[in-house]
């Protein structure tokens, strides 16, 4: 299955939250790429390149230029899910200790 992206925001401190075609939002720690992918220490080295993160037309595929890009399907397999206030209370309504 391909995860479409519906909406991409940065966050402070390298990270993204980003939205998908199914309702999963996560969040994605840029700095760890930054440390692991020469190109992509241009994230830091450049001045607001962080913040000029694109989506592609496909919604399949980020990218900050044509040297520093991240698959849609990474993004979701490794980014950190965020829960729903309706499903984070929803999950406090089925407690019972």
């Amino acid at each position: 299955m391909i995860h479409r992206i519906k909406t991409l925001k940065t966050l402070p401190n390298y990270m993204l939250e980003i939205q998908f075609d199914d309702g999963r939002t996560v969040t994605y720690d840029v700095k760890e790429d930054i440390e692991k992918i020469p190109s992509y220490v241009d994230l830091k080295r450049i001045e607001g390149l962080f913040n000029q993160v694109q989506i592609d037309e496909s919604r399949t595929c980020i990218s900050w230029n044509a040297n520093i890009d991240l698959p849609s399907d990474i993004l979701y397999e490794y980014g950190n899910e965020i829960k729903s206030a309706s499903s984070v209370a929803e999950q406090a309504n089925d407690y019972n200790p």
